[in-house]
């Protein structure tokens, strides 16, 4: 006859003769699930390392190639893209320009699809944040697409040298202020900029990017400590997806507007209230861009906040 005794922490069932059958008793849920994750984690955590450490070294080999332009195809090809240029004349090719682009967004798609499509322009140049631009990896895509530094030094250089310049003045920090359903331009004291184009004498252009915003779901905490944390760090860190939840994201219709460019008189120490004037009127000009326009991009009733 069968019996059935406890031993350990199992249960010993002797069936036949010499013939035993051991079963296990389950555990506390938690701590097992934990356990798990402490030992299987740990295989995926070295793997990740290995593999991080990898593309690093390879990286080291291939080259920082702003002139190339398979990147520029590349992310122009995979949205369905416009731009619109409210006054082609007022353009003169021969002038360097300074595009102020916004919003930022979780990612300036948008700045991609205007270097390749703006004809106008003397030379085809982009500007990115130095905190995105010399993160590993994101620096060779970045400069794929034909982008550089935004540095106050190679931005005034490039000036300079007659090199029209987009930047996104909003920047990442930016992304602090999104909200669903409506757009934000984080610009209110975001000066340096329009310092920069009085400094060279160059016309500054509002440009607004419509369906940018589209390109990705995302979600970010909400309340006063992470405002905080967010201004401290100078970065919003957000969580978003795309196209079944990876980082390829929706193929969205993106439209590109930009306005009349806004001349600038020469003035190479501009005082903060001469800085501020010529701010107030690029405010104004982005402003009245994105309402003139918003009908023809899709989008009659989105709403523009400026903070």
């Amino acid at each position: 006859m069968a019996s059935k005794r406890e031993r350990g922490e199992g249960v010993l069932d002797s069936v036949s003769g010499t013939s035993v059958e051991f079963k296990g008793t389950p555990g506390p849920f938690l701590p097992t699930i934990l356990m798990m994750l402490l030992w299987l984690g740990s295989v995926h955590f070295i793997a990740l390392v290995v593999l991080v450490i990898g593309i690093l070294l390879v990286l080291i080999v291939i080259p920082i190639d702003s002139k190339n332009k398979w990147g520029i195809k590349l992310s122009v090809g995979y949205f369905p893209l416009s731009m619109h240029v409210e006054d082609i004349k007022a353009f003169d090719p021969n002038e360097a320009y300074v595009f102020g682009y916004e919003p930022h967004s979780v990612w300036p798609f948008g700045v991609v699809a205007l270097a390749d499509l703006t004809g106008f322009m003397p030379l085809k140049k982009l500007k990115s944040l130095p905190a995105v631009f010399y993160v590993p990896f994101m620096r060779h895509i970045w400069s794929w697409c034909g982008v550089t530094s935004a540095s106050w030094k190679i931005f005034t250089h490039l000036l300079a040298s007659g090199y029209s310049c987009i930047i996104v003045p909003g920047g990442v920090q930016e992304a602090v202020y999104m909200e669903h359903g409506s757009e934000v331009a984080f610009i209110q004291n975001r000066h340096g900029f329009v310092r920069i184009a009085m400094e060279n004498v160059k016309p500054l252009v509002p440009v607004f990017c419509f369906g940018q915003s589209d390109a990705y779901k995302w979600w970010k905490p909400s309340g006063k400590l992470y405002m905080s944390f967010s201004r401290a760090i100078k970065f919003a860190p957000i969580v978003f997806w795309g196209v079944l939840g990876s980082p390829v994201p929706f193929r969205r219709p993106i439209h590109v507007v930009i306005g009349r460019p806004i001349p600038v008189e020469k003035n190479t120490q501009p005082t903060s209230e001469e800085v501020a004037q010529v701010h107030a009127q690029f405010v104004q000009a982005l402003k009245d861009l994105f309402y003139s326009q918003r009908a023809r991009a899709g989008y009659p009733n989105l709403e523009l906040r400026v903070v």
